[in-house]
């Protein structure tokens, strides 16, 4: 599989890479549900084997995914599968768990959780260490203090590279000349591309910074997998976070059904096809160093890793475009 470069850090990432947050199974946060419905940790093994044996070279944490569940989960898959943890890059967060802190961005707490997401992984260092939002308190109270302890971080040799997640062109570009981010992460898929759409404020960010982008949720949460049916729209437990999404209610998937049909017409019918259009759409935006798609299982993982022997012409890529856009 081909491998991308994290901005200007030498850190070369797999085009597609796995993302861990169903890991954490049904979770909640300060009352307000941030999980998705358990998952079976033998399944995760024989998933991450065939990622591995794909060439999926990176595993996309954080410390709120089930609350250090998920980052557990990983130490435990990759050591039943016998393979060393530092030949792999592995990347998590702070910010969205905040313990007992007033502010997850307190300074002694992202220390500790960084402490605690190490003991978590089984590692000495983390390869890729992001603020998970761009909410760094009123006024950006805690910013600065913020970025100089991820600078520690750095100098000290606990991370490698400093990442910046959030979810506004505003907060983007508003934090990352203080952070200094060599990567930035969000969502990016065939519905949505603000951040990386050539012109955009956070594209041209990146470009002038040398920055790379990771994209989470580039099937849109399956959505692009044309897997749901208008008349018997998807029920979610409580504590997954898709439970009352209007992205899942009827209306929404009635909406996104004929578009679906448009690329399955010219792609091929298959889950298969859909997720390599979707997966290779994003992966055609040069300033995207990989996609991070979820999994739960051996075959949702085979479908991602086989959307790397297909391409996209640039017909293809601007075909999507105009299907996603009408």
């Amino acid at each position: 599989m081909n491998t991308r470069e994290l901005g200007r850090s030498g850190v070369k990432v797999s085009e597609i890479s796995l993302g861990c947050w169903t890991m954490g199974g049904l979770n909640w946060v300060n009352g307000n549900a941030n999980g998705w419905a358990n998952v079976d940790e033998d399944e995760i093994v024989a998933a991450i084997k065939v990622g591995i044996d794909a060439g999926v070279n990176h595993f996309d944490n954080a410390d709120v995914y089930g609350n250090g569940k998920a980052e557990q989960m990983l130490f435990r898959v990759l050591k039943k599968l016998g393979v060393k943890s530092e030949d792999y890059i592995i990347a998590t967060k702070v910010g969205h768990f905040p313990g007992t802190a007033a502010h997850a961005y307190e300074p002694a707490h992202i220390r500790h959780q960084c402490e605690q997401s190490l003991i978590n992984l089984g590692r000495d260092y983390l390869d890729v260490y992001y603020f998970h939002h761009g909410s760094f308190g009123a006024s950006d109270m805690y910013l600065d203090d913020a970025a100089d302890v991820m600078d520690s971080l750095v100098a000290e040799g606990k991370v490698r590279v400093k990442g910046q997640s959030a979810y506004s062109n505003d907060d983007f570009v508003r934090v990352t000349p203080r952070v200094r981010p060599s990567v930035l992460q969000s969502w990016a898929h065939a519905l949505d591309t603000r951040f990386i759409d050539p012109g955009s404020p956070v594209a041209e960010l990146m470009a002038k910074e040398e920055i790379s982008f990771v994209a989470f949720s580039p099937l849109a949460q399956a959505r692009l997998l044309d897997k749901y049916d208008p008349s018997k729209p998807p029920s979610f437990e409580p504590g997954d976070h898709r439970q009352g999404s209007e992205a899942f209610s009827a209306k929404a998937i009635a909406e996104l059904k004929p578009k679906l049909d448009l690329l399955k017409a010219r792609f091929g019918e298959g889950i298969e096809d859909l997720a390599a259009v979707a997966l290779n759409y994003v992966l055609a935006f040069p300033n995207v160093a990989c996609v991070i798609p979820g999994f739960r299982n051996e075959r949702q993982v085979k479908v991602n890793v086989g959307a790397a022997q297909r391409t996209l012409t640039p017909e293809d890529v601007e075909f999507v475009r105009q299907v996603m856009a009408g």
